[in-house]
């Protein structure tokens, strides 16, 4: 029977109701406590019946709990599927179908939508799972990974162009079209950083205005971000049935590491972090985001990429000291641990356009699209040895580079189970898809 400690130090045995109340919160959905999640509910009902719901952090923390956390326990649970990323799958895209179908109610959409996109939500989970994940490297790692990654990036790239058209051009499309308007928006990193950008290349070009070009390269980008997040997962479950082909999120094998280059500590394995730590952590990775939203305003470069390779210097350059480090590895885990589902259904809800996903459902685009997916991460998968890395861990990147940008990137490697690859994911997308954008442009210009 549990026991109460007063605040004397004298224990007593609580009543039985109060034995069986607290065992109740040991049912969890997620992290969240049976009663809580039940209570949350009742209190949101009661919220929307007195009318307008707000968009603030403390409304959005219990709205977004409630929603990720039961769809994401939904998908684990689903036969046959749970094996292959179906929590993350069902976190993202049953809410964008449930907005689209107005089966949710306007003011929680409003209040998602609104609270997503003005908080930057998104850009703060990938600030602590970025900067945590990098500190928590060994050297080698961060020496030799970043370099090498380029390598099957840079194949697979150039291997799903071919395909892709090849393939466009099998099943009835232009071979123009099937290029400049299938194949490339699905490698051009997103939404953001891609889809936006191509639209505004392709209309200054002369190719119609920027609404019809975004309207037209949208789609693909949207069902190509499904098949990976789909590939990714069965990834996962490659790597559970031959294990000698994964890493389980490391990208070479730690045998091979120079000791010289190696940290002289393990940050998983350092017990407890001190509150002040934890917090002086989570500060740094702040400081290194507006760093590199600061060179995004000079520059013009992407302050993720920016952030990312400022948390490489610092970690490469000795100049974050051990505890610090091990601070920021705490504050990654919990960000993964409790933030990961609500994102997907703010994403899902606020991110992730239904008609537009099913606007692209015609046979030529799905099998285009799925051939250009393909060939990118099995490129991956295939050039991985060559390079001393693990085959599943770069074929899960490899798929990175055919998601929505950021929003991708968490789908993808949580349907993976692989969130600590985020670095490596934001290498393949951002840079990888600013490289893809400025091709197309350029060789439209020339050829188009």
């Amino acid at each position: 029977m549990p026991v109460e400690t007063t605040a004397t130090g004298s224990q007593r045995a609580p009543p039985a109701w109060a034995s069986a109340w607290w065992r109740l919160f040991e049912q969890r959905v997620g992290i969240v406590p049976l009663p809580v999640l039940l209570l949350l509910v009742l209190v949101t009902a009661g919220l929307l019946a007195t009318g307008k719901v707000a968009s603030d952090m403390m409304v959005n923390i219990g709205v977004l709990s409630v929603g990720g956390f039961v769809l994401a326990w939904i998908g684990q649970r689903l036969p046959g599927l749970r094996q292959f990323g179906s929590a993350a799958i069902v976190a993202i895209f049953v809410p964008s179908y449930l907005a689209h179908a107005h089966l949710l109610p306007a003011p929680v959409v409003d209040s998602i939508t609104e609270f997503t996109k003005a908080s930057n939500f998104l850009y703060l989970f990938i600030t602590a799972i970025i900067v945590g994940s990098i500190f928590g490297m060994d050297r080698r790692t961060l020496l030799t990974g970043f370099l090498k990654i380029f390598v099957p990036i840079g194949i697979g790239s150039v291997a799903a162009a071919a395909v892709g058209t090849l393939v466009g051009i099998m099943t009835g499309l232009d071979a123009r079209d099937s290029f400049f308007y299938v194949v490339l928006p699905v490698m051009a990193g997103g939404v953001g950083e891609g889809a936006i950008p191509l639209s505004i290349g392709y209309a200054a070009l002369g190719h119609g205005t920027q609404a019809a070009m975004f309207a037209q390269v949208l789609p693909p980008v949207m069902m190509s971000s499904l098949f990976a997040i789909l590939l990714a997962g069965g990834l996962n479950v490659l790597g559970r049935l031959r294990p000698h082909l994964t890493g389980n999120g490391s990208l070479e094998p730690r045998e091979q590491n120079d000791p010289t280059l190696q940290d002289s500590f393990d940050p998983a394995a350092q017990g407890n972090v001190d509150l002040d730590t934890i917090g002086a952590a989570l500060v740094t990775a702040v400081m290194l985001y507006l760093a590199g939203t600061l060179a995004q305003r000079a520059l013009g470069w992407p302050a993720p990429v920016v952030m990312l390779f400022l948390a490489v210097g610092l970690k490469l350059a000795y100049l974050v000291p051990p505890s610090l480090q091990r601070g920021a590895f705490v504050v990654y885990r919990f960000f993964a641990t409790v933030v990961t589902y609500p994102l997907l259904f703010a994403i899902g809800v606020a991110m992730t356009p239904w008609d537009r996903l099913t606007a692209a459902l015609t046979l030529p685009n799905i099998v285009t699209v799925l051939a250009t997916v393909l060939t990118l991460t099995g490129t991956g998968f295939a050039v991985a040895r060559s390079v001393s890395m693990y085959p599943v861990e770069v074929a899960i990147i490899s798929a990175c580079r055919c998601g929505q940008g950021g929003t991708g990137d968490v789908a993808i490697l949580s349907a993976a189970n692989r969130i600590e690859l985020m670095p490596f994911a934001q290498i393949a997308t951002r840079i990888g898809g600013a490289l893809t954008v400025t091709l197309a442009l350029i060789l439209l210009a020339r050829f188009g």
